[in-house]
């Protein structure tokens, strides 16, 4: 998986339940990146200690689907400012809630750090930090590989499920998995992977406690106070899941991510990173970018299994959210937390809360286009 400057998103006519592959002896296709809309008008509010708040919209439809569907909290963001949130179901604005792999996306942003930092590239093989995989076919793995799902590293459930649940240290589990096949033939929500990051991203700083990195480097300067970054038992730092937040914290980072890596001032991640990470990374999934959704046009792979439903749906040709701008993105974890950023509408939206109980009550598309309708927008 190699970058170049221009993107490129093309369709793979070659169906899995979860997964995507090339067809034999075609070559990887280049990870490409494309420039983002202009902002109108381009935000220049930010929240201090707390969010500046300018009530508007009308949310009664919006709001009684999230508190129906078991939700804790929303909070909408325009233009930097706060102007609707609200609580249900045992939720508060300082309550604490799991988002389980809305980590992944905060994972991609301290690789970026890093990469901005000149400590990695992301064409770079992971092997450089992850001395197991020195040798043998994981040597061929590089960063980006890793962030856009497409390493080739061993996955199923079972795998998966014993490396979340079971291991006491995730990371030697993780980086310990094989190799089933060359990196960018296949695409695979694949947590382990992910994990392997921890790994990498502990060797490219002085400082290897990547919790700490990630706390000194993204939260405390957005001022995430009520947000936590889980360790495993043997004390690593967990970047596939794990931290636990809150809808107003997380409203900081779609503001981040919206802002394309400035925040009041300082430029925290390049803004090269958010526009490779916010569009489609592979051919083989329209729709992801690097650890984050997309909302890019090709072959679309959801993973409604690993959100916590009984079935996928099988990959098709399209969006995945039609009925909002395409230049849309998420991070997402288990249960359907959501952090939607909408830079052409300059809208930040998150929704945290129970696992809805269908995968239909609350799609990227209909909590998205709900927050747009609310606001006039869609």
């Amino acid at each position: 998986m190699r970058f170049t400057a221009s993107l490129a998103v093309a369709s793979v006519l070659v169906l899995a339940a979860c997964t995507g592959e090339l067809p034999e002896g075609e070559p990887n296709p280049a990870i490409r990146t494309a420039t983002l809309p202009t902002l109108t008008p381009p935000p220049t509010t930010f929240p201090g200690e707390t969010w500046q708040r300018e009530r508007q919209g009308d949310w009664t439809e919006l709001d009684a689907t999230l508190e129906r569907t078991g939700s804790t909290c929303v909070a909408v963001v325009k233009d930097g400012e706060l102007v609707h949130d609200a609580y249900w179901n045992g939720g508060s604005e300082r309550g604490r809630h799991r988002v389980y792999s809305i980590t992944k996306s905060l994972t991609s942003l301290l690789v970026g750090m890093a990469a901005d930092a000149g400590a990695l590239a992301l064409d770079d093989p992971a092997s450089e930090w992850v001395d197991e995989w020195q040798t043998g076919p994981a040597a061929e793995i590089t960063v980006a590989d890793l962030l856009s799902m497409t390493s080739g590293r061993r996955w199923d459930e079972v795998s998966d499920r014993r490396m979340i649940r079971a291991a006491t240290d995730k990371t030697a589990h993780a980086v310990g998995m094989a190799q089933d096949s060359a990196p960018g033939k296949r695409w695979v929500y694949d947590n382990s992977a992910v994990q392997t990051l921890e790994s990498v991203l502990d060797d490219v700083t002085s400082n290897d406690d990547v919790a700490d990195i990630a706390r000194a480097r993204l939260l405390e300067p957005l001022g995430m106070r009520d947000t936590a970054w889980a360790r495993d038992a043997s004390g690593n730092a967990l970047t596939f899941s794990g931290v636990e937040s809150t809808c107003l914290d997380l409203a900081r980072v779609g503001h981040l991510m919206l802002n394309r890596g400035a925040w009041d001032g300082e430029q925290l991640v390049s803004p090269g990173f958010v526009e490779q990470a916010t569009r489609p990374s592979s051919e083989l999934n329209a729709a992801y970018g690097l650890l984050w959704w997309v909302n890019g046009k090709g072959r679309v792979v959801e993973v409604l299994r690993q959100a916590g439903y009984d079935t996928d749906k099988p990959p098709h040709e399209g969006r995945l959210a039609p009925g909002v701008p395409d230049d849309a993105f998420w991070a997402y974890g288990y249960g359907d937390q959501y952090v939607a950023v909408v830079p052409s509408e300059g809208v930040v939206a998150v929704r945290l809360g129970a696992r809805p109980a269908t995968p239909d009550a609350l799609t990227f598309d209909g909590f998205t286009r709900g927050v747009l309708q609310g606001l006039g927008a869609g």
